[in-house]
């Protein structure tokens, strides 16, 4: 396969978690594009350090997982991905799930960090869209021409936060929503055992 493919696909992984779409289209913009597009920058920054530091995976996994725990709107990412189940889950379903969420996409994903050593992420700008703002980067991998990720930020859960991310087309929320639904439904819709698995994969 050529380099330029492997590389691209592992940047959807790395990358790869609209939400809700009547809870982002209608209500009123708190977030502005300075406060979106800075929050973006710093998280950017993270993410350059990590790839940057040349520590093992084991390391830069725990690094992602502390960059998308501070920088992403788990809970919404969690939520969207478990589907029409999240209304009917208790709190305590929900909370073992979304923690076992937050270490699956870390370790799924930032596993692939040793991919991107030599690369970077650069801040472009930012848009409002609706109730949110897309704020998009421009990613350099060795190899290949630069392409576009874009952040979706809202501030929704209380706090500026990204609920997704849009890689060349590809949704992380949608692509983990299909995944967690495929591994809920062979679980026949059992919360809690989906949680334990999570727990461990990725």
């Amino acid at each position: 396969m050529p380099i330029s493919k492997l590389s691209r696909r592992a940047f959807v992984s790395l990358a790869g978690a609209s939400v809700f779409a009547g809870a982002f289209s209608t209500s009123a913009l708190a977030v502005n594009e300075a406060q979106a597009t800075a929050l973006i920058e710093k998280a950017v920054a993270d993410i350059n350090k990590v790839i940057s530091s040349g520590k093992p995976v084991n390391a830069m996994i725990k690094d992602f997982e502390r960059i998308f725990a501070k920088y992403a709107d788990v809970n919404i990412l969690a939520r969207s991905a478990l589907g029409p189940d999240a209304r009917t889950a208790s709190k305590s379903q929900l909370r073992n799930y979304t923690k076992a969420f937050q270490g699956y996409i870390a370790r799924k994903y930032g596993k692939r960090f040793k991919e991107f050593e030599g690369g970077k992420v650069d801040v472009i700008g930012g848009r409002a869209v609706k109730s949110f703002y897309e704020v998009k980067t421009r990613v350099t991998l060795r190899g290949q021409a630069p392409f576009e990720v874009n952040f979706l930020v809202s501030d929704k859960s209380g706090q500026n936060r990204f609920f997704d991310m849009i890689i060349e087309g590809i949704s992380l929320r949608l692509s983990e929503k299909a995944e967690i639904g495929a591994m809920l439904d062979r679980r026949n819709g059992n919360i809690d055992q989906l949680a334990q698995d999570l727990s461990r994969a990725g």
